[in-house]
């Protein structure tokens, strides 16, 4: 903020010279406050490092959004970003500052939504985020569900990194999202919804066809095929066979598909390429791939994940929430155990 005072005397608002209007024993005086759009676009720089980057996801030219930055730290008389090299940084002050004001947005955006929570908690859209290997088989058996019980609260989806979800979930950009555990976050609410286990995906012509269940040390025998780096469902299969890590830093097929889908591979495995790991879940999901490929349990211990909601605590639609979570658990998904009693932990 910046004041505009004559020495030694104090500042009036605009506000209180329209109500109240100055005699001549009281100096003019204006203090100017920061808006909420300047907030915004330091927010922006500051999660894209790159001030083109910036302005385009606040729809506005790059030379507004600079000007904007330049004021605003004009008016503050500190140095927000670092303006070097090939990446934008905050300098440490703006890093406090950016913090500060993605707390400052957030409790603005609650305004709407204390406004139309008294309307209905259930009206406006919900924006959902889900990580890539859970939404496309989740949310087309929870959407009819929470479309009958409330019409009028579309789900503005988004897939994503479970790390990008957090940070537009933590940014505001995102009201709840459905991500696999473990997961902590200072300020966020998090509840399984329900366990999923894991199984071995063969080509129909495998030497294991006829076998009933693998052990999940077997996998690093073969040639298994996984996501890319970033997929937290590559580092639980990793996890189920601590072998297959060591297989895969010698190269072979899982290098080449970094940044694959389940789909993609699914289609490899069809092919003969080698075999992979699925979630129960997206078993069933591409009838055509499917009937060139045989699935198979683990043996026990069967691994599984535990799959969440995650909001933030601060979230005043505490409803629309639930009304998702109710949602999830009466969508039928097959192989999975709903845990419909499952706590809250506050982060």
């Amino acid at each position: 903020m910046k004041s505009f005072c004559a020495p030694g005397t104090g500042w009036r608002t605009r506000a209180d010279s329209a109500a109240r209007p100055r005699t001549a024993a009281q100096p003019l005086c204006y203090h100017q406050a920061m808006t909420l759009t300047e907030l915004r676009y330091i927010v922006a720089v500051a999660r894209e490092r790159h001030f083109g980057r910036a302005a385009e996801t606040c729809f506005v030219s790059q030379p507004t959004l600079s000007v904007a930055v330049k004021k605003l730290e004009d008016e503050l008389g500190v140095v927000l970003f670092e303006r070097g090299g090939g990446e934008i940084t905050p300098t440490p002050i703006g890093a406090r500052i950016v913090e500060q004001a993605m707390r400052v947005l957030e409790q603005a955006d609650q305004i709407s939504h204390i406004a139309a929570h008294g309307r209905d908690p259930l009206a406006g859209p919900l924006r959902v985020g889900a990580i890539f290997t859970i939404a496309p088989y989740l949310l087309p058996r929870v959407i009819p569900v929470l479309h009958r019980k409330a019409p009028q609260m579309p789900l503005l989806i988004e897939e994503d990194y479970t790390a990008k979800l957090a940070a537009r979930l933590k940014n505001g950009e995102l009201d709840v999202i459905v991500i696999s555990l473990p997961f902590q976050e200072p300020g966020l609410a998090v509840q399984p919804v329900y366990e999923e286990p894991f199984v071995v995906a063969l080509p129909a012509e495998h030497r294991w066809r006829d076998r009933k269940s693998i052990d999940a040390q077997e996998l690093a025998r073969e040639n298994l095929l996984l996501l890319g780096a970033g997929h937290c469902f590559r580092d639980q299969v990793l996890q189920v066979c601590p072998e297959c890590q060591r297989s895969s830093a010698a190269g072979t097929l899982q290098r080449t598909l970094e940044g694959g889908s389940l789909e993609t591979i699914r289609q490899m495995v069809a092919t003969g390429a080698g075999i992979t790991v699925l979630p129960c879940t997206s078993v069933g999901a591409n009838p055509a791939s499917d009937r060139l490929t045989v699935m198979r349990a683990f043996r026990k211990p069967v691994p599984v994940r535990q799959v969440a909601l995650a909001w933030r605590r601060s979230f005043p639609r505490g409803e629309a929430v639930e009304a998702l979570r109710q949602a999830v658990l009466r969508s039928r998904l097959p192989c999975v155990t709903f845990r419909p009693d499952a706590t809250i932990e506050q982060y």
